[in-house]
């Protein structure tokens, strides 16, 4: 089972959060992050980020990051969008 986290902040207070589930054993890692941010965006009606290098970066290593204005196409009306993976197959 792979588990992602996504939670909007903002001024450092979890205003919403949700935890999508992947059981889906054709997908790699890779895939089954960027299926969950799409439901996770879906679920917060947002547009999907832009991953920018540091982002990447952040995410490889820690296995979470944070998306802030610069990641997104439209105004947001919170701080960040914070993904996180809290269980990997």
């Amino acid at each position: 089972m792979f588990r992602l986290w996504g939670k909007e902040f903002q001024n450092n207070h979890l205003i919403k959060d949700i935890v999508i589930c992947n059981d889906d054993t054709e997908l790699n890692r890779t895939r089954k992050v960027f299926k969950s941010l799409e439901e996770i965006c879906m679920a917060f009606d947002l547009s999907v980020p832009i991953w920018l290098d540091a982002t990447v970066e952040e995410f490889r290593v820690h296995s979470k990051c944070r998306f802030t204005q610069d990641s997104f196409i439209e105004h947001i009306n919170f701080d960040f969008l914070e993904i996180q993976v809290i269980e990997e197959d």
